[in-house]
């Protein structure tokens, strides 16, 4: 079944939350070497999350609008993935605007694409495993 707009905004959000904040725990140690405090850089990361989840339920319905056009109302997998360049770079603005000295590029970088991978990878193999209804539900959750 293709996914709902809801079922992607709930997805989304539920993997930010969970596989995002997990890897952004894991990986926060390693990224303050390119920015600066490890608190700054943890909080920055946090942050980045938020945003990329805010943003994301914009991009959702931009996606959905643009979706109408194909015949199967939905992208191929590979379009998940590659759709990391636009969202980045417009989280990567916000972030600039928000924080007083923006993010580290090399920290934002590698915080940005190691987890939108690792997001990438569980909603197309263990999502589908754990949630096993998930698909037929039009990707909700709840």
């Amino acid at each position: 079944m293709t996914p709902t707009l809801i079922g992607r905004i709930q997805t989304r959000i539920v993997l930010l939350a969970t596989v995002g904040f997990g890897w952004t725990i894991l990986v926060s140690p390693f990224l303050f070497r390119f920015g600066a405090s490890f608190g700054a850089v943890l909080g920055g990361a946090v942050l980045a999350l938020w945003v990329v989840g805010f943003f994301g339920i914009g991009w959702e319905l931009v996606y959905h609008a643009m979706q109408q056009y194909r015949w199967e109302k939905d992208w191929p997998t590979l379009f998940g993935l590659i759709t990391a360049a636009n969202e980045g770079f417009v989280a990567f603005l916000a972030l600039w605007v928000l924080l007083p000295s923006g993010p580290h590029p090399v920290t934002f970088f590698l915080h940005f694409s190691s987890t939108w991978i690792m997001i990438w990878l569980v909603a197309n193999g263990p999502m589908r495993v754990i949630l096993p209804r998930w698909r037929f539900r039009g990707g909700r959750i709840l």
